[in-house]
């Protein structure tokens, strides 16, 4: 077995160990004190549900709620990287659309609620990277396939129609039609929604950091 393939199957062992173990999400799971700091938060955050994670092919993406401020430079930062202009709309990790209101719908509590807008139901909205992704199965123009270095899905823009059949397919509706280029395009994995991050709200880390840290 080559060094590569035996590093991709060690990753994806790591991958599974850790969806295992969290299940359908962090609280009431008993983290080392590694992972937690490799994470960046505290078994408290994880407990209260403020600590999101993606596990993607080639790493493992966190989200600290208690540190998002909401300012969505995230979400700039993602499209300056991959389309040259200041577009949230088009960014592949979203805030913006639950800024606002959050998860359960709008409030008018704002002395109560949980941020400026009173109900502050910030979370990492991207591409889960699945393993039988329906993006792929629906392109007419079999657009869409893994990278082979980060097995991320990603989209080739020479063959893409933007006919937005991969928006309707995925059950998040992740993928993006820029309606100027007429493109769909998605996470790449390329981090700069981390990098773009001024409070390290979000952590990008490869497994092989969790695997020691586990």
């Amino acid at each position: 077995m080559s060094g590569n393939n035996k590093t991709l199957l060690d990753r994806e062992f790591t991958r599974r160990q850790f969806m295992k173990l969290t299940g359908k999400g962090l609280a009431g799971v008993a983290l080392s004190s590694n992972l937690l700091n490799l994470m960046g938060c505290t078994q408290a955050q994880a407990e209260a549900g403020l600590v999101d994670t993606i596990a993607a092919p080639d790493f493992l993406l966190v989200a600290n709620r208690a540190k998002c401020s909401g300012c969505q430079r995230c979400e700039v930062s993602c499209t300056l990287r991959n389309d040259g202009d200041a577009h949230p709309y088009m960014a592949r990790l979203r805030v913006r659309q639950d800024v606002a209101f959050g998860k359960d719908g709008p409030t008018d509590d704002f002395l109560h609620g949980d941020g400026l807008f009173g109900l502050w139901g910030f979370a990492p909205e991207t591409c889960k990277q699945c393993a039988d992704p329906a993006c792929v199965k629906i392109c007419p123009m079999k657009a869409i396939s893994a990278d082979p270095d980060t097995g991320a899905r990603v989209i080739d823009q020479e063959k893409c129609v933007g006919c937005g059949a991969c928006v309707q397919a995925c059950p998040w509706h992740m993928p993006r039609v820029d309606q100027e280029k007429k493109k769909s395009t998605k996470c790449v994995s390329c981090g700069a929604c981390v990098a773009g991050c001024p409070n390290s709200a979000l952590r990008m880390i490869p497994w092989e950091d969790v695997a020691k840290a586990m």
